[in-house]
C-alpha cells in the first residue's frame, strides 16, 4: 500500500503539472507521462479522445503497445478501453489470460505480452472526453492503490483536458473571425462593395463550393498577401 503522504504527493504533483498553461498536445503528453509515473504496476499508458464526429483517436502514448491495442479495441468494440467509454467509467482486468468477455481482443493482447489492463473514462458533466488506458507487461494484478490513484488522477486530467479544449475552441474562433474580417475588407476594397455585400459574397462562395467559410476567407487573405 502507498503511504498517505506518497499518495497525496502524487496527486498534488499531477495537478500542478497538468494545470500549467500549455497547448492541448502538450497537456495530453503530460497526462500520459504523469499517469505512467504515478499509477503503480503499469508500463504502457495512452490517452484517447472522442472527436466531434464520434471517432476515437489515441493522441499521446508511453510505450509501443498503446497505439495498436487501442485501435484494435475501438475497432472491435471489445476490451477495457471500449467498455470504459461505453459506460464502465473504470474497467480493471487482472490476469488477462483468464478473461472471457472479449474473445477477439484478449488473444491478441496476450500475444503482445499484456498481463493486466485498466481503462478510466475522462468526463465532465456527463460529457465523455476520452479515456486513459493502462497496460501492464510486468504484473498480473491491479492493486486497490492503482485503481484509486487512477480515478483521482483522471479527475484532474479531465479538468485539464476540458480547459485545454475550451482554449483551443476560443483560439480557433478568434482566428476565424480575424480571417473573415480581413477577407471582407479585401472584397470591399477590390469590388467597391459595402460590408454586408462582402459578407454575403463570402457566404455564397462557401455554399456554392461546399467549403467552410473560414477556408474561403483564408484563401482570399493568402492570395492578397502573396501579391
Amino acid at each position: 500500500m502507498l503511504a498517505a503522504s506518497e499518495f497525496d504527493q502524487s496527486i498534488a504533483e499531477a495537478a500542478r503539472t497538468l494545470n500549467k498553461p500549455r497547448s492541448l498536445n502538450d497537456i495530453l503528453q503530460t497526462i500520459v507521462e504523469v499517469a505512467c509515473n504515478s499509477v503503480p504496476g503499469f508500463d504502457h499508458v495512452g490517452i484517447a479522445t472522442v472527436e466531434k464526429k464520434g471517432d476515437i483517436e489515441t493522441r499521446a502514448a508511453i510505450g509501443d503497445l498503446v497505439l495498436p491495442l487501442d485501435r484494435m479495441q475501438y475497432g472491435l468494440r471489445e476490451g477495457p478501453c471500449s467498455a470504459a467509454l461505453q459506460g464502465g467509467d473504470t474497467v480493471c482486468v487482472s490476469s488477462l489470460r483468464d478473461e472471457q468477455r472479449w474473445p477477439s481482443y484478449v488473444p491478441q493482447a496476450l500475444a503482445s505480452g499484456v498481463r493486466s489492463q485498466m481503462a478510466v473514462k475522462l468526463y465532465l458533466d456527463e460529457h465523455t472526453l476520452g479515456g486513459i488506458n493502462f497496460y501492464s507487461t510486468i504484473s498480473d494484478g491491479v492493486s486497490d492503490d492503482a485503481q484509486a490513484l487512477a480515478r483521482l488522477f483522471a479527475t484532474h486530467a479531465a479538468i485539464a483536458l476540458g480547459h485545454a479544449q475550451e482554449r483551443e475552441t476560443l483560439t480557433n474562433g478568434m482566428h476565424t473571425r480575424r480571417a473573415i474580417g480581413q477577407a471582407i475588407g479585401i472584397l470591399m476594397e477590390r469590388y467597391e462593395m459595402n460590408e454586408d455585400r462582402a459578407f454575403a459574397f463570402l457566404v455564397r462562395a462557401s455554399s456554392h463550393g461546399n467549403i467552410k467559410l473560414r477556408a474561403v476567407a483564408q484563401e482570399l487573405v493568402d492570395e492578397a498577401n502573396a501579391k
